[in-house]
């Protein structure tokens, strides 16, 4: 103990003697007797006073003695009423009236309070609030409940504001009851040993409670420990106190168990301090003042008579120190200082969070210039300047905006400057040349007066905002409480005998890991790499579900998602496939074929699966998910899932629940059964599962699981493969789901006093509100919550405003965002709110946001009790006549279909997404309405995809072709717009659009041919000189019209795009979106039954002119795109087919990619993501991908894919040989490694079932 005992804090400890049963009952007990009216006058003390008969000791609560009260002799801000309470007493509420019969009353007022009388700290509510509301006339009473409750003998009253047509009248009344309590003195090197009996202790409940207060900033205040090693340290560290806990059970594991917690701030303040540590088993409760932790402890803790060592006293010595508050940049504190000393010296501390101020200004005498002392950047610098000459710096120190106490020490002696910041001296000579350095006159702390007092103070930086005590001047402490009274120097905006600094980021604000940093007015929130955002990283910047981003517009790629939005649950990274539904894949480590032998029901085999995020990241994701689904593979061989003679499973697999599951595929728990089963064309009719059949060779049964409930698997568990030959193997997919079932709820309120009800939205700190609507009213109430006088309110104030308001006990606010165009178009708009203790904020659509920042130190808890109102308000007045979709708050989905299904007057569901989201779908896709949603019907398009965005491209080789007929009236649409027409035998086309991308590099080649029964046709070709030539023949009997660009070479390898539309005999042509030109047709005006379409070669040239027919000869070696002839995709009817399409394909015509290199090989182009390949910051909304892409020329591409499959060739026969030797070998001494598990595994069941060793297939 003599190591503990050395560093014991000088401190006072309070241990009290109250009952437990207090303490647990939340101050439950009877202390509201008044305090003040049974005091004697020499109780009541004042600042001044108008009158002998407003003295202080006529303010008594209902008195009408005297004056009626105290009135002080002039009404500003620095006069103060005290009351001695005698000794300390537990106040628990306070009162106030104005004087009787007067026009003296106060508005509002601080309450202090003291043990001594000195050192006078300052009672705050909610944490934040500083001030109370005093009283609106002379007479009535306003009373205040004070929670926590103040211990205290002393309590002075500020006045802050009073009625404008009195002055400052006041009557109060304090209520109470007595505190007592047993004191201990400790000085920094002594201690108080306690030995407990181990009897009287409950092995479960321990309850450590105590006050302390202290001027030192470090120290122990508790250390217990016990014969297991295990111990408790209760220590102060820089002003904050560390609860240290080493468990009992570090000897066990010889890994200590370590806790250590930090809770409160700037307990060195002199003022009490109250500890609380309960434990009930394994839980534990920090409890420092009003702030609380809480944790799971390990191990047990074992106990240390009790004895003293060192100058230990049972009495309360009272250090004495003035501090002074500097409340504003325009504080200040003026003190004479002595005339042409040879020597002076300043020394003070101060402490404070800001990182520039004033800390001292004093003129030079004899010569013009001044001394300054500043803060600039957390760091001190001395600056002694004269007009006309070089200044001299010195800074020392770093970080003294750190909240705790620095000491200052300035000397000055003839011609040499030294500084000392916590002891470390910094010195130096001045430039001013021969003159000694004098300083005198006025020493100005923290700041300068108004310019009009005729002062030279010079304050660069601002004023200084902080606590500044033991303030001396040429080795002479300054007695401010002389100064408060007026008799030496002067001030501004001070608070004298108080430090009332407080650390703003106690508690923290700032959340999702939100670092905290502080002024001596603000707090701040840096949230770079927390995926937050806003004043209190409150906000996630990424979306709840691959849904939410497949309507932002996004492709497939790996996304971060946030599941539950602001809630506590972090973002994690998954891949979305964005199909016509988006579908969820979420990765684990499970997913290579795993094999297991040697195992039996006393010694199991488990395999566990860790995935991408936690199990509540999971559940979130699933309980969004419209469906899941996890495929699960069973190779057997020889391994039972469920014992014959018992029906036990002897494998099984647990999922998200911790329970066991025996069934292994399908949607239906507890069937017991495995997809053959449930299909009925198990191996073995006898049984529900192929491996049931415990035959002595490979099967499988495999299954895919989709009861949400259960998902995903967490582990499998195998215990059957101890037998001769016994085997078993697994392989676990990821987890799939798609849809948002939250995205999409929705519900429609009919008339205006419709609603939904649901219970009181609780955000007291932090709030936040989100949802889309539609309508066509021009206005409305979208939700409303209210308490007593707190309230919340979102609504559309007019058809271009929507506004935001509420109170949070300092006075209604409103903030609204104006659009350019209506909210009531019917239309889907989207709404965001947030609140909390810095600002308040408003979002609609990407509008520019608008915030509220809150009142300093007003109030910041959010108080409502009535229910919640959904698309009206508690009068059922001014409802909102639309649809609300997709209400979240706080992270949380509110059910409104749910709710609406049982509410008169609003619907579940609201249908018209097409209105909103039809945009999206591209490229001639038509928007279709869903229950939930939307898709992009590709039908008519080019292009597919979920978007109809992915264009379908073929790479044509040589003599290759595609053609669609239309001779069996095939049509596009019979009511469709300008562009449409119907195809059939006799049918006369006066229109077409024809859109189409190429690449080649090879000349003549024939991209389009259009041709028609009476001998008309159409030719897109690429002429000998590389020039592009379209060809319409609209009449047999005359020439073509050409229309020829020959400002390049087309054939380049490069992709260019073609868009011709032709009405009647006007054809417009636009190549590369860059050159367009108008065409007069002279051959005709329309087609007459049109009969084919031809991409490639064709191979009838007769009736066609020579240039067409050469290309046509030739045929196209290269890459089309995205070919739509009106309605019709011929490349889309080959590679894509819905249904039975009239098209043939000669040759080869490989799906490929014409965005890829030229050369490049048509399979080659891939999307990859990776996470790896992130480069952008975490605000990104992009998928984390980069394209693959590859410059290689055409002949490096053959040579790679010949060297590849001589390389496939070797491996393939090297394998082979392989195989053939692991498979005569004994099975034992086959290769386990995990990489070519499945790949032997494969091997051997193609090896059992070949018939033919020639028919083996070959997995490598």
């Amino acid at each position: 103990m003599r190591s503990v005992t050395g560093a014991v804090l000088k401190m006072l400890l309070l241990l009290s003697t109250q009952n437990w049963n207090r303490v647990e009952a939340g101050n439950s007990y009877d202390c509201d007797e008044p305090l003040v009216s049974a005091l004697p006058r020499a109780s009541f003390s004042s600042s001044s006073e108008l009158s002998s008969s407003h003295g202080p000791a006529f303010a008594r609560l209902n008195r009408r003695d005297g004056a009626g009260g105290w009135s002080p002799l002039v009404s500003n801000k620095y006069q103060w009423l005290q009351i001695d309470l005698g000794e300390r007493m537990e106040v628990t509420a306070v009162a106030t009236q104005g004087g009787y019969g007067s026009s003296n009353w106060v508005t509002s007022y601080l309450l202090m309070f003291s043990d001594s009388g000195r050192n006078w700290k300052q009672y705050r509510q909610e944490d934040s609030i500083w001030g109370f509301s005093g009283n609106a006339n002379a007479d009535s009473v306003v009373y205040y409940r004070l929670q926590p409750s103040i211990k205290a003998r002393f309590l002075r009253f500020i006045p802050l504001e009073w009625n404008p047509k009195g002055r400052i009248g006041m009557r109060m009344e304090v209520f109470g009851c007595a505190y007592r309590s047993e004191v201990v003195d400790l000085d920094g090197k002594s201690s108080l040993l306690y030995r407990f009996d181990q009897k009287s202790l409950s092995p479960v409940k321990d309850i450590i409670s105590l006050k302390f207060k202290t001027v030192r900033s470090d120290g122990i205040l508790l250390h217990r420990e016990g014969p297991s090693g295990d111990h408790i340290t209760l220590q102060l560290r820089g002003g904050k106190l560390f609860l240290l806990i080493n468990s009992g059970e570090a000897k066990l594991t010889s890994i200590p168990v370590l806790v250590n917690l930090t809770l409160g701030s700037l307990l060195d303040d002199q003022h009490w301090h109250s500890v609380l540590i309960q434990r009930l088993g394994k839980q534990v409760n920090f409890t420092v003042d009003e702030h609380r932790r809480h944790f799971h402890a390990q191990g047990e803790f074992n106990y240390l008579d009790l004895g003293y060592e060192g100058n230990v006293s049972f009495s309360c010595s009272q250090p004495q120190s003035t501090p002074v508050t500097f409340l504003s940049s325009r504080s200040y504190l003026a003190l004479p200082g002595s005339f042409e000393e040879d020597e002076v010296s300043a020394t003070f501390q101060f402490r404070t969070w800001n990182k520039a101020g004033l800390l001292l200004f004093s003129e030079l005498q004899l010569v013009s210039g001044g001394l300054l002392l500043i803060l600039n950047d957390g760091k001190l610098k001395l600056n002694l300047y004269q007009p006309g000459k070089l200044p001299t710096d010195i800074t020392a120190g770093a970080g003294l905006n750190d909240g705790q106490w620095h000491s200052v020490s300035l000397s000055v002696k003839r011609s040499h400057l030294s500084v000392a910041v916590d002891g470390h001296v910094t010195s130096a000579v001045p430039s001013l040349g021969p003159e000694q350095v004098h300083l005198g006159g006025t020493y100005y702390f923290g700041g300068c007066p108004d310019i009009s007092f005729g002062s030279k103070c010079k304050s660069p930086l601002g004023g200084f905002q902080g606590c500044m005590r033991r303030i001396s001047i040429s080795d002479k402490v300054v007695d401010l409480l002389s100064v408060q009274q007026g008799t030496f120097g002067n001030f501004s905006d001070l608070q004298i005998d108080s430090c009332g600094i407080s650390d703003r980021c106690l508690p923290n604000y700032c959340e999702h890991g939100g670092e905290c940093s502080q002024s001596w007015s603000s707090f701040h929130c840096n949230c770079s790499n927390t995926g937050y955002r806003g004043a209190t990283c409150h906000n996630s910047i990424y979306e709840q579900s691959c849904e939410a981003y497949k309507h932002r517009g996004n492709a497939s790629g790996f996304y971060y998602i946030d599941a539950d939005g602001s809630g506590p649950l972090g973002p994690f990274l998954l891949y979305c496939n964005m199909t016509e539904t988006a579908w969820t894949i979420i990765q684990h480590n499970g997913s290579d074929l795993t094999r297991v032998r040697n195992t039996n029901p006393g010694n199991p085999y488990t395999g566990v699966f860790q995935y991408v995020a936690s199990m509540e990241q999971l559940q979130a994701t699933l309980t969004r998910a419209e469906h899941c689904e996890q495929d699960l593979t069973y190779y057997c061989k020889k391994s039972r899932l469920v014992s014959k003679e018992d029906g036990a499973p002897l494998s099984w697999w647990i999922g998200r629940t911790n329970e066991t599951q025996t069934y292994w595929g399908g949607p239906l728990p507890n069937s017991q059964k495995c997809t053959c089963g449930l299909e009925g064309n198990c191996i073995d009719s006898q049984y529900y599962c192929n491996c049931d059949a415990d035959r002595n060779e490979w099967t499988n049964d495999t299954g895919l699981l989709s009861y949400k409930e259960h998902l995903p698997v967490t582990k499998i568990v195998i215990s059957d493969t101890g037998r001769p030959h016994s085997e078993a193997a697994y392989k676990l997919g990821p987890l799939l789901c798609w849809g948002d079932k939250l995205f999409w709820n929705s519900a429609s309120f009919d008339t205006e006093a419709s609603y939904l009800h649901f219970p009181t939205f609780h955000g007291e700190l932090s709030a936040d509100v989100s949802f889309f609507f539609k309508t066509t009213a021009s206005s409305g109430v979208f939700l409303e919550n209210l308490g007593i006088t707190d309230f919340i309110r979102i609504e559309l104030r007019s058809p271009t405003v929507v506004t935001f308001s509420f109170d949070v006990g300092n006075g209604p606010f409103e903030i609204s965002v104006q659009s350019p165009t209506h909210f009531n178009d019917n239309q889907w708009h989207h709404v965001r709110v947030e609140r909390n203790v810095k600002e308040a904020s408003l979002q609609v659509d990407q509008l520019p946001p608008k915030t509220q920042p809150a009142p300093a130190d007003g109030h910041v808890l959010l108080q409502l009790n009535s229910q919640l109102f959904v698309g009206g308000t508690a009068t059922r007045q001014r409802g909102f006549l639309g649809c609300i979709r997709a209400l979240q708050l706080n992270g949380m989905t509110l059910d409104l279909e749910e709710r609406a299904q049982v509410t008169p007057e609003v619907q579940p569901g609201c249908r018209g997404h097409c209105s909103s989201y039809g945009k999206l779908c591209r490229n001639g896709g038509k928007c279709r309405e869903r229950p939930s949603g939307f898709l992009c019907d590709c039908t008519f398009s080019a292009y597919t995809g979920p978007f109809c965005s992915n264009e379908i491209s073929a790479y044509f080789e040589s003599g290759s072709s595609v053609i669609y007929s239309f001779q069996d009236n095939y049509f596009l649409s019979k009511n469709s717009s300008s562009h449409a027409a119907s195809f059939h035998g006799d049918m006369k086309l006066s229109r077409e659009t024809i859109k189409f991308s190429f690449r080649t590099t090879r000349t003549p080649s024939l991209l389009l041919f259009v041709s028609s029964s009476y001998k008309e046709y159409l030719s897109v070709i690429i002429a000998k000189n590389g020039s592009l030539q379209i060809r319409y023949k609209l009449n047999r009997y005359q020439e073509p019209d050409v229309v020829n660009f020959d400002f390049k070479n087309m054939a380049d390898g490069q992709l260019h795009h073609v868009e011709i539309n032709r009405e009647g005999g006007v054809a417009f042509v636009e190549i590369d979106e860059d050159t367009r030109r108008q065409v007069h047709l002279s051959s005709g005006r329309e087609f007459s039954a049109v009969k084919f379409l031809v991409l490639g070669r064709i191979s009838e040239h007769s009736d066609i002119d020579q240039e067409t027919a050469l290309a046509g000869a030739q045929g196209f070696t290269g890459c089309l795109s995205a070919v739509q002839l009106s309605h019709v995709a011929p490349l889309k009817a080959a590679l894509h087919p819905s249904h039975p399409a009239p098209v043939t394909v000669t040759g080869h015509v490989t799906e490929s990619s014409c965005v890829a290199q030229a050369g490049t090989d048509a399979t080659s182009r891939e999307r990859t993501h990776s996470f790896a390949d992130h480069s952008g910051t975490i605000d990104d909304k992009e998928p984390l991908a980069n394209a693959i892409k590859s410059d290689s020329a055409v002949i490096g591409g053959l040579i790679a894919v010949v060297i590849f499959i001589l390389l496939c060739i070797t491996a393939i026969a090297v394998r082979i040989y392989q195989q053939k030797r692991l498979y005569k070998r004994n099975e034992a001494k086959r290769s386990e490694n995990v990489d070519s598990a499945e790949a032997v595994l494969k091997s051997e069941l193609n090896i059992q079932n070949a018939v033919n060793e020639n028919q083996k297939e070959y997995f490598f």
